[in-house]
């Protein structure tokens, strides 16, 4: 079986054309798929190891790139991410000891907010 993130991450490439586009639909993917668990969780809560293994390689992902000393972005902004990505990592590792519904309210925002941001619009 191939990795799901793997899988989502080839299936955005083939959607997309540019790399903010690809963050963009990977954050929406996996905000969509923490929301789903969270609507049904009598029934989903489940996947949710696997959903919390996606969104954290996402957001490691986030974490490295504007870390990197190479990166283009504003220091402010690099700095910002970095510490939002910090804080979803946390809550992260918070949800995998103690899982509850609500507590995916915060990562599933989070992850529209700033794909919304990628693609330059208001609302994802």
């Amino acid at each position: 079986m191939q990795n799901l993130a793997v899988q989502a991450y080839q299936q955005a490439a083939r959607q997309t054309s540019t790399p903010r586009d690809l963050e963009a639909n990977l954050l929406s993917q996996a905000a969509a798929h923490l929301q789903r668990i969270r609507e049904d969780w009598g029934l989903l809560a489940g996947e949710l190891p696997e959903a919390l293994k996606f969104n954290r390689k996402i957001w490691t992902v986030f974490v490295t790139s504007v870390t990197d000393e190479e990166s283009q972005l504003p220091l402010d902004v690099r700095q910002n991410m970095a510490n939002l990505g910090i804080f979803v990592l946390t809550q992260t590792a918070e949800l995998q000891v103690a899982p509850a519904p609500e507590k995916l309210d915060i990562l599933v925002r989070i992850n529209r907010h700033i794909a919304a941001g990628l693609r330059g619009s208001a609302h994802d």
